[in-house]
């Protein structure tokens, strides 16, 4: 009876073994049989992802439309212009827990305080010197920057969504924000809420 438990034990062991490798090889399989895109197509995957996933409904100014407000095509993805006086915000409204967004829908002002959409063209001010480990950790981990160290990136920005985003995705969004118009503007500095 010992023999037979230790057979059984021992054929486990090997089918495990056995197991393990045939799901290595799968994933290697995988991952062979994955084309890498070129450069072009890179850039096509993320301007679809930038466009389907919305960063142009905070990141780029508006401008009042026949439709409603539209994307100052001439500032897109430079944040919240610098040069633009705030209008007065209704603390009392964001204490209570209301959002409250500026006319070009570049600033918001929350419970949390005032954060200003960050510039995401290629320009220096904007992403331009961007590494992109520091993307995917501005992405990933929520950080200011994408720097270790920083304050976290503040609401509305929505980054427990976007950190499901895969590892392609991320390169192809950064990709093409990579290959955009720059646009020199600093965006000012969030205004945290006291507390």
């Amino acid at each position: 009876m010992k023999k037979i438990i230790l057979s059984l034990a021992g054929l486990s062991v090997m089918l495990v073994i056995v197991l393990s490798a045939c799901q290595n090889n799968e994933k290697q399989e995988t991952a062979l049989a994955t084309p890498k895109l070129s450069n072009e197509e890179l850039i096509k995957r993320g301007e679809y992802l930038v466009n389907t996933i919305g960063c142009d409904d905070c990141h780029s100014p508006k401008k009042m439309g026949p439709q409603g407000p539209e994307v100052d095509l001439e500032h897109r993805f430079a944040g919240h212009l610098a040069d633009r006086a705030l209008p007065a915000s209704d603390t009392a409204a964001s204490k209570k827990g209301w959002v409250l967004f500026g006319p070009e829908l570049t600033v918001a002002v929350g419970p949390w305080g005032t954060t200003f959409a960050a510039n995401i063209s290629s320009d220096s001010t904007g992403i331009g010197t961007w590494t992109e480990a520091q993307f995917f950790k501005a992405i990933r981990e929520g950080k200011y920057k994408g720097l270790d160290n920083s304050r976290p990136i503040l609401p509305p920005m929505p980054t427990k969504n976007l950190a499901n985003l895969t590892d392609e995705d991320l390169s192809a969004i950064f990709s093409f924000l990579k290959s955009t118009k720059p646009i020199k503007n600093v965006v000012p500095q969030a205004i945290l809420a006291a507390r």
